[in-house]
């Protein structure tokens, strides 16, 4: 959300080009926030321990915790932490490739959590550690049948 800021024309401000035929009585609303830009979507398949698939588009960006808040996903108990990366519920599973291919490798804190996860293998991830970006469109990621969290 943009801040905005108004200022009062005089020749000060004239000078600095604060001016323009939108000033009205004397004022103008000078914004001097980042404008919202559209990101773009990638699509995430989350697949359930039952099988059933999920699919749901965030923006490059997000996080995959993000994905699954953001588009309200039925999964139980998962992100119980809100990315504070104090528990282990929004572990995730990725094939070898998708593991291999993503820009940052996991972190000591990030290693910690996942040793408290349930069916951890060499290819899990916390979903809120993992950041979208365009060459993961199409992501698809299993999620376990049950959630540890490391806070309990």
């Amino acid at each position: 959300m943009a801040l905005n800021v108004l200022r009062r024309t005089s020749k000060f401000g004239r000078l600095l080009g604060f001016t323009s035929p939108a000033v009205k009585n004397n004022m103008r609303i000078l914004s001097v926030g980042q404008p919202a830009l559209s990101k773009k979507e990638v699509e995430v398949t989350f697949i359930k321990a039952n099988g059933d698939e999920i699919k749901a588009k965030g923006k490059v960006g997000d996080s995959l915790l993000d994905v699954v808040v953001n588009n309200n996903l039925d999964l139980d108990g998962f992100g119980a932490c809100e990315g504070t990366l104090t528990c282990s519920t929004c572990h995730l599973i990725l094939s070898p490739e998708n593991y291999n291919s993503l820009p940052n490798k996991p972190s000591e804190e990030e290693l910690d959590m996942l040793d408290l996860a349930y069916d951890l293998c060499d290819t899990s991830r916390l979903g809120c550690q993992i950041i979208l970006e365009d060459n993961l469109d199409g992501l698809k990621v299993k999620v376990p049948a049950t959630v540890n969290d490391a806070r309990s």
